[in-house]
């Protein structure tokens, strides 16, 4: 496991780096917000499906294939077609909105700035509450991979996220997400295959499992199930805050098309590919708590070094996500709720100033949250 470890700093060593540097060239609220809208269709790709992928698509997916099936990762395809209709009517028409910071702007455009300050008090919210989730995933991932309570695995990785999110904002989030994709999109694939290959590939999983965990709509009530499932995942997730804002800051709205249709396109395969480690978690040892699934394929079939690449990758999976969700909550409570009560009589270097204090209380928020969640569901 050292080897493990040493990966593991370095990874979470590059991601502060990376923050710190992109951080000396942010001056303005609008750069915290949306970058300086120069982003190449690369990094609203990258930074589009690293977000995407947080840790209900990764360590939930795997866990909920393992309990009922491949049914789950189908269902969750609707959340693909939501993002390949958004790259294909929404992200066009972006155009019109070059000079948004937020989903708050939008609504002040057509509704008035009261609208604009209840959508960012509850966008605020919303954000806040996904990157509460997150912190939790952090510290359960932190616990299987390395052995560390989830209270330091919650503190060491958020301190990472919080340090690189408040300092450089929007372009600290990118291009960590950019960097943290690589990573993903090379070990989570690496995971599948020596996992498929430990068991003895696809003819174990279609002699092993039982029917129903790979064979679905076979009854009615399977397509009522699947039906429920795949609607819930087409409209859940579709514009939420942080990825409505990676739609303003493409160099033009054709990158912003093909920028969204690709991770969407990308996403269908990758959320099957997890889902079927849950079917090889669930070949290699049925008796795991279904949460374990995907950690456990990780630790017992792939060797060091490879290993250690694909546990940093499960770990940029959540981190991310919950980066970009800290910032959309900052963003939403400055510039959708701050700025319109105030007016002009803040200055744009005080708007700055408030962006980053709120990346750090929402981040900081939430793990103080979440671990009185813990305490008090341990206490029961």
């Amino acid at each position: 496991m050292t080897v493990d470890i040493l990966i593991m700093t370095l990874f979470m060593l590059a991601n502060c780096l990376i923050g710190y540097y992109s951080s000396k060239k942010v001056q303005t609220v609008s750069h915290y917000s949306v970058g300086n809208r120069a982003f190449s269709t690369f990094a609203i790709f990258a930074t589009l499906s690293a977000s995407f992928i947080g840790g209900g698509y990764m360590m939930g997916n795997a866990a909920k294939v393992y309990s009922i099936g491949i049914i789950y990762s189908f269902a969750l395809l609707g959340f693909s077609l939501s993002q390949i209709i958004v790259a294909l009517w929404l992200a066009p028409r972006m155009n019109n909105h070059r000079d948004c910071h937020s989903v708050g702007d939008i609504m002040a455009k057509k509704y008035g700035h009261r609208a604009q300050i209840i959508t960012g008090f509850f966008a605020m919210i919303i954000c806040a509450g996904i990157v509460g989730a997150q912190v939790s995933g952090m510290g359960a991932i932190f616990h299987h991979f390395y052995n560390i309570s989830p209270f330091w695995g919650i503190i060491i990785g958020f301190a990472i996220i919080i340090f690189y999110s408040s300092l450089g904002g929007m372009s600290a989030v990118v291009y960590t997400d950019i960097f943290q994709f690589i990573i993903l999109i090379i070990g989570i694939p690496a995971a599948f295959f020596i996992g498929l290959h430990s068991i003895g590939g696809w003819h174990a999983i279609a002699t092993q499992l039982p029917s129903h965990h790979i064979h679905f709509l076979q009854h009615g009530s399977d397509w009522v199930t699947f039906a429920a499932l795949f609607t819930t995942f087409m409209f859940g997730d579709v514009l939420l805050p942080p990825y409505v804002q990676r739609l303003f800051m493409a160099r033009s709205s054709k990158a912003t098309r093909n920028a969204s249709l690709w991770s969407a396109l990308l996403s269908a395969p990758f959320l099957l590919l997890v889902g079927s480690i849950g079917l090889i978690a669930l070949i290699l040892n049925p008796q795991l708590p279904p949460n374990s699934a995907l950690p456990y394929v990780v630790l017992t079939t792939l060797p060091p070094v490879i290993r250690g690449f694909v546990m940093a990758g499960v770990i940029a999976v959540i981190m991310s996500s919950a980066s970009c969700f800290i910032n959309a909550a900052a963003i939403s409570f400055v510039n959708d709720v701050i700025r319109p009560l105030y007016g002009n009589r803040l200055s744009d270097r005080r708007l700055l100033s408030l962006a980053k204090l709120g990346t750090l209380l929402v981040g900081t928020g939430a793990i103080v949250f979440a671990l009185l969640i813990t305490n008090v569901m341990d206490s029961l």
